[in-house]
């Protein structure tokens, strides 16, 4: 389904009835990414997910996708579908944009769970690293993107999940090369999250993959720590929902109850 919000298209899908669980993808993903997830969740819960601006079928609005911006997309999605209280899954850059929702809505927030995410901060190496690809990939899209996706997976896990990898480098192609200079930008200038997240008093969880190439496990373990949040470690990348899809599903069905 599509609405529109300033002029841009936002896609998105509405399955199920009972407690609503917004899925929100990462970096050059879409709403497919949890097309073997969603069926699970949606038979007990009202699952609700959608491309972010600049990915899959949605278009870009300006030159520089911020938390807030993308924040304020799925804002303008639920009061559509009328939707108050909510339980936010957010992968990687979801759950950057999952942490910006929660500030601006904490009341309607039962739950938030960060999947492979922090609420920590970009650091200045990672900072040069979102310049550096932007500048690249403005003349070698298709070879940056699928760099940037072979990277995201325990590199043990190559050849087991060949198929999957080349399906992810293909949903992310359709990113736009304005979604994705974009959505660089806004996560190299988002602000520390942190103690927000400590000082949160709804349910709290970090899904951490112990080989994830993008985030160090360990920390994220002292951040779940110093943030009073649940965590599981699980032996994957940083693509648990396809390195560990069914441990995932079984983490998040129990987290909903919880909420």
């Amino acid at each position: 389904m599509i609405l529109n919000y300033k002029n841009a298209n936002i896609f998105y899908t509405d399955q199920g009835k009972g407690t609503a669980i917004i899925l929100i993808h990462g970096f050059l993903e879409n709403a497919s990414m949890w097309d073997k997830i969603t069926p699970e969740l949606i038979k007990r819960n009202r699952v609700i997910t959608l491309d972010l601006l600049g990915h899959g079928q949605s278009d870009c609005l300006g030159y520089i996708h911020s938390m807030e911006l993308f924040s304020e997309t799925i804002n303008f999605v639920l009061k559509n579908l009328k939707i108050r209280k909510y339980i936010l899954v957010g992968h990687s850059l979801g759950g950057y944009i999952s942490l910006s929702i929660s500030k601006i809505n904490s009341n309607n927030i039962k739950g938030l769970c960060l999947l492979n995410s922090t609420s920590y901060k970009d650091s200045e190496e990672r900072k040069k690293i979102r310049i550096r690809a932007n500048k690249l990939v403005q003349n070698n899209f298709e070879n940056m993107v699928n760099m940037s996706v072979s990277n995201l997976f325990y590199q043990k896990n190559s050849a087991k999940f060949k198929e999957e990898i080349s399906k992810v480098k293909t949903e992310a192609l359709k990113t736009s090369l304005q979604g994705y200079i974009a959505a660089q930008e806004g996560m190299k200038n988002r602000p520390d999250s942190t103690f927000f997240l400590k000082n949160s008093t709804f349910k709290k969880l970090l899904i951490i993959g112990e080989k994830d190439p993008v985030l160090n496990y360990q920390n994220s373990i002292k951040e779940a720590k110093e943030t009073n949040s649940d965590f599981v470690v699980l032996p994957c990348g940083h693509m648990t929902h396809i390195e560990n899809k069914d441990e995932l599903i079984t983490i998040l069905k129990d987290f909903v109850k919880k909420c």
